[in-house]
């Protein structure tokens, strides 16, 4: 744009951290100052995709809508007044927008929309960025199912137009006038605050007031909010956008007091929250992109610690995604990850390669962090399961980060990153939880790395075979070479694999609830004896288990399951061991016994013959790489 380096022939300065950013980022922290270095470096990469998107289009102008007039009207608007063109430019759906708009130039297409409507997107960001100049222009820009959006200002509502068509947007001291191609008329004054069945602004929230005070776009409009593809908009209702400001402003609060460091990296880079439909609960759905700086979707929370945990979450992605724009963590891997790529992530359902596995570890101890906190302030009634999330994120954590330090294919810079991660975990390790919900949390995260295996790892075949053969033939013990290390290979079925921990959530938000009667079958993933399991009646859970492994079809979970409820039992500790640490062999096994005969083993005593003089290798350590 105009007056910028990038077009002036200067050449360009390259962003770097101070020291004191650096530090705080490897450690998972950073302050306002930081946010700010991370918004310098992203501007300048707007620009340059900016600049990369104007080289595609300058030999392919549209009848439909002028690129030429939208890079005219944005320069313009940037000489009058650059304080609204930062705000267009540093909107996070610009960010996501000018991201697809190159990859879609390069044959990528993210969306239905056809590209001109996709890169005809530009003529919106320049009425935008008109309007919010005063300036007098006029410009055609692309209609989506019958709405203009208009970013940062809000969205016309065009009734009589096609899927997907154009609209004359004109602009006269800020005053706004939107005319359909059937003759459609909505004209919008100065302020674009007024809502209307023609007109829907831009919702601004103001959560705290003095010093404390934090301004955030609550972003329902822009079709590039969402991500990784661009989604329709989705107003929202009066109800709806009151509960969402309500909780925002309370979990703004909490954030204030319980992770100040938090709070001041969202006052500065915090920009907006764009809802998504409720989900199950236990189970919010949030999401960012490194290409959207400062922008968190989010599923409506189950409560205010919840949201706040959240909005903690996403912004740790968001620096760590601006850091990964300077600087790469790991070295790249192939597209799509081959299995020597997969890592265990306690956060997810499949294997993630190593770069993915880091976003998780950086937004995870945030979290970690956030909890070890509010635990101590929350209400007597909610703190058992605040001491539970902080006991079990700390402990899926640590698990990762042990493992994953000095991982080959780490850069320097990904190596110090986790380091200083590792030391500010190592120094919440020894901080005290009380016993139950302490024990609960290693229960559960105990559980989630059993069905990862059970779901993901395969011994080899031929040592499956192996062991068939001996099982029938009445060996004493099971085949060396089971123990072999096993392959990766992700499981596209998997699902769910956080049951246990929902389970424990609602175990511990309300003990005697209905939800002892009802979850079973009603939320994914749960049946009837991981309910008994929950509840503490282990033999009756045992016996659930036992008698569905030994047919076919039975989910893959219920080794887990089995797991838990051998364990603590003196009688099936080899079994229950063998379990916990190397499901998939007795999955394998199993599977291969039910192919061959029809029916499987006992699996209790399959479990016990597999974890006979066993040792080497039964630590149950995540698997990072086949």
């Amino acid at each position: 744009m105009a007056a910028d380096a990038m077009t002036a022939g200067e050449l360009p300065r390259f962003h770097r951290l101070s020291r004191a950013g650096a530090l705080a980022l490897s450690h998972g922290d950073g302050d306002g100052a930081l946010v700010t270095e991370l918004l310098g470096a992203e501007r300048s990469r707007r620009l340059l995709l900016m600049r990369a998107l104007d080289n595609a289009l300058s030999r392919d102008d549209d009848p439909r809508v002028s690129y030429a007039r939208a890079w005219a009207l944005l320069e313009r608007a940037q000489q009058r007044a650059p304080e609204a063109f930062e705000e267009v430019l540093m909107s996070p759906s610009t960010g996501m927008w000018v991201s697809l708009a190159v990859r879609r130039m390069r044959g990528r297409v993210y969306e239905e929309a056809p590209r001109w409507v996709a890169v005809g997107h530009l003529a919106a960001l320049a009425a935008a960025a008109g309007t919010r100049a005063g300036l007098d222009f006029s410009i055609t820009v692309p209609v989506r199912r019958g709405l203009v959006p208009l970013p940062t200002l809000g969205c016309a509502v065009l009734p009589d137009a096609e899927q997907w068509d154009t609209a004359e947007v004109a602009g006269c001291a800020g005053r706004l006038r939107v005319t359909g191609a059937r003759g459609a008329v909505v004209e919008v004054a100065p302020g674009w605050d007024r809502r209307g069945p023609d007109w829907l602004p831009v919702r601004r929230l103001t959560l705290g007031s003095g010093p404390d005070a934090k301004s955030l776009v609550l972003e329902e409009l822009d079709p590039y909010r969402t991500f990784p593809a661009p989604s329709e908009p989705r107003p929202l209702s009066t109800a709806e956008a009151a509960a969402w400001e309500s909780m925002l402003g309370e979990a703004w609060k909490i954030l204030l007091r319980d992770d100040p460091v938090s709070a001041a990296a969202m006052r500065h880079g915090l920009m907006s929250v764009a809802p998504t439909p409720t989900r199950e609960r236990f189970r919010p759905h949030s999401s960012t992109a490194g290409d959207a700086f400062g922008g968190i979707t989010a599923s409506r929370p189950d409560d205010v610690p919840q949201l706040a945990a959240t909005l903690v979450h996403e912004f740790q992605h968001t620096k760590l995604g601006g850091l990964m724009h300077l600087g790469p963590l790991t070295e790249q891997a192939p597209d799509p990850p081959t299995p020597a790529w997969l890592c265990y992530a306690p956060w997810r359902d499949d294997p993630r390669p190593l770069g993915g596995l880091l976003q998780g570890i950086y937004a995870f101890l945030g979290v970690t962090r956030f909890w070890r906190a509010h635990r101590h302030s929350a209400d007597p009634a909610y703190a058992p399961l605040a001491h539970f999330e902080f006991a079990m994120w700390r402990t899926q954590v640590w698990s990762v980060l042990s493992e994953v330090r000095g991982h080959e294919q780490l850069t320097p810079l990904g190596r110090r990153v986790l380091d200083g991660l590792s030391e500010r975990c190592a120094g919440w390790m020894g901080d005290e939880v009380p016993a139950a919900e302490l024990r609960l949390a290693h229960e559960v995260a105990g559980d989630h790395l059993t069905r990862w295996r059970a779901h993901h790892l395969r011994p080899p075949a031929a040592a499956v075979e192996e062991a068939v053969r001996d099982w029938r033939r009445g060996a004493d013990r099971p085949p060396a070479a089971l123990a072999a290390e096993p392959d990766v290979v992700p499981d596209t079925e998997a699902r769910h694999l956080d049951s246990a921990a929902v389970l424990a959530r609602h175990r511990l938000s309300d003990p005697d609830g209905t939800w002892r009667h009802t979850v079973a079958g009603s939320v994914d993933g749960v049946e009837a004896p991981d309910v008994l399991l929950i509840r503490g009646d282990r033999e009756e859970a045992r016996d659930v288990y036992a008698g569905r492994l030994t047919r076919k079809g039975v989910p893959v979970a219920a080794w887990a399951g089995l797991a838990r409820a051998l364990t603590g039992d003196p009688r099936h500790e080899p079994a229950a061991r063998l379990l916990r640490c190397f499901p998939e062999r007795a999955r394998a096994v199993q599977d291969a016994l039910v192919a061959e005969t029809g029916r499987g083993a006992d699996p209790v005593r399959l479990a016990a013959w597999l974890g006979q003089d066993q040792d080497q290798g039964l630590s149950g350590r995540p698997v990072l790489r086949s």
